[in-house]
């Protein structure tokens, strides 16, 4: 189990490395922040705080999600997919309170925007500057966690 410190930086290298308690902590103590814009590079967590967790986020990585493009005018989202990055899997993009804790934070909808993902509800927060912590639900069960990572804001 990865703790952090003080000279550890929170990027999703960290997040895939804590226990699933720290996560839990950590998205329940963030705020939602901005609404990401643009492309964030994303990292399954899977049985976070252990060696498999570093093995399947690789793995997932490379072959099957590479993250989310944001866009901001039409408050919706595609997914990174497959080996070649392509963009497919629509979410609409919003503000509400959170399925875990009740809290504000940004829901990520497939309910009416994707047939192959129409159960999936990812909520992120702002952990860090351009990190997000994500939650994913089937139905109502929380069922992983991912990360976003986003180039520095100027």
């Amino acid at each position: 189990m990865a703790t952090l410190t003080q000279t550890q930086p929170l990027d999703t290298r960290a997040l895939v490395g804590m226990s699933p308690a720290e996560l839990d902590t950590l998205y329940r103590t963030s705020s939602p922040g901005p609404i990401p814009a643009g492309q964030g590079a994303g990292v399954a967590i899977f049985r976070p705080g252990t060696t498999l967790a570093r093995v399947v986020a690789s793995l997932v990585r490379v072959f099957a999600w590479q993250g989310k493009v944001f866009n901001p005018q039409t408050h919706e989202l595609k997914n990174r997919i497959s080996i070649f990055g392509i963009r497919a899997i629509r979410a609409k993009v919003y503000e509400e309170a959170s399925w875990l804790d009740g809290r504000p934070t940004i829901v990520l909808d497939y309910s009416k925007t994707s047939f192959v993902a129409k159960k999936i509800r990812d909520e992120i927060r702002e952990v860090a500057p351009g990190v997000y912590l994500g939650v994913v639900f089937w139905g109502r069960r929380h069922v992983l966690d991912f990360a976003l990572q986003f180039p520095a804001r100027p």
